[in-house]
């Protein structure tokens, strides 16, 4: 399937004649995905070993989650260090160099630090000197809301060549006394590269859907640092764990977010035989198989990492895009879906 017609190609590029006279031209920008990439700590940390400083077991989490492992960055390793081997390998796949890189976008809820940017500290990390940096916070829909914030970017003409990556270390932000939510979830990063092309059939756009529910913000929360309530010299500031409620998760994601798949799958006319793969975000692997029963299609449509990798948040859908790629039989047409806390809930039909 091509790119929906009505979808905006055209940047108009200011040119400055010889005489000085500036002049506006049109040109068509087709953006395509050049590289993937993904990346997870050395450190695996399995059901039993949770089980020992926690009242859980491998039996109940691999019930409710189908988890059976997942990575944690330890030892001083951050979400820039992860982002930063993710970077290195996008530059290594695409045969590009650090200064051919126009933008870094990382999408994160587990920065370094509230400033600077995670991206900014990659962009020094690899040396891109001509790239402008900065973060994305749409929790496990940033992959999507990063793509598609590269993409308008790149499509204006000025920009060239932009990464988006997104890159969690959750573990740092976990309660480990409260096992709805600290089994759940790993650490990784994945990214892509995206670049301007001549080439209409190396488009990787074919249409999207991005949506919040700001009502919702307190079903998922993390790192709520409170207002001062007094001058005082014992102030300081403090930073609250990673909060879920479950059951509205569930709830929200096999509800509600399959009526945005299905909308944006008709409105292209595909289906369960049509489509090709459906990469959703790896919350856990029994809301993945409610959403392909729902949808009617497949699980073997649906690449997972979530039972090795746990819910690394918006690290999942790039993760699994680039394992995908490894595949010499990689499909093309593909249906990424993310969502988490905002509540934000982003789709992307893409040809890869």
């Amino acid at each position: 399937m091509e790119a929906i017609p009505n979808y905006p190609r055209i940047a108009k590029i200011v040119k400055i004649k010889k005489t000085g006279i500036s002049e506006e031209v049109s040109m068509t920008v087709n953006v395509k995905i050049s590289a993937t990439g993904h990346y997870v700590p050395k450190r695996v940390v399995d059901n039993f070993e949770l089980s020992k400083i926690m009242d859980t077991s491998d039996e109940w989490i691999q019930t409710h989650t189908g988890i059976q492992t997942r990575h944690y960055a330890m030892n001083d390793e951050d979400t820039s260090d992860l982002c930063t081997q993710v970077a290195q390998q996008l530059l290594e796949k695409s045969g590009l160099q650090a200064a051919d890189i126009d933008l870094i976008l990382v999408s994160t809820i587990t920065p370094d630090s509230l400033t600077p940017a995670t991206a900014c500290i990659v962009q020094d990390k690899i040396g891109a000197k001509n790239a402008f940096a900065m973060d994305i916070s749409a929790a496990c829909a940033g992959f999507v809301f990063g793509l598609s914030t590269a993409e308008k970017f790149l499509r204006t003409g000025r920009y060239h060549n932009a990464m988006v990556i997104s890159g969690e270390t959750n573990s740092k932000m976990m309660d480990f006394t409260d096992r709805t939510a600290a089994v759940f979830f790993g650490d990784g990063a994945g990214g892509a590269l995206l670049e301007v092309t001549e080439n209409s059939n190396e488009e990787f756009l074919i249409d999207e859907k991005l949506q919040s529910v700001g009502s919702e913000h307190q079903t998922i929360h993390s790192g709520r640092v409170q207002p001062i309530k007094e001058i005082a010299a014992t102030n300081y500031p403090k930073m609250d764990a990673f909060f879920q409620d479950g059951r509205s998760v569930f709830t929200f994601a096999t509800e509600k977010v399959p009526v945005q798949m299905q909308h944006i799958l008709a409105k292209n006319h595909l289906d369960a035989t049509t489509i090709d793969a459906v990469i959703c975000h790896q919350a856990n692997l029994r809301i993945i198989e409610k959403i392909s029963q729902t949808l009617g299609i497949p699980m073997q449509k649906f690449p997972v990492n979530v039972v090795q990798y746990g819910n690394t948040s918006s690290a999942g859908i790039p993760m699994a895009l680039d394992q995908l790629k490894r595949d010499a039989q990689a499909p093309k047409k593909i249906l990424l879906t993310g969502f988490g806390a905002g509540l934000d809930y982003a789709s992307m039909l893409i040809n890869f």
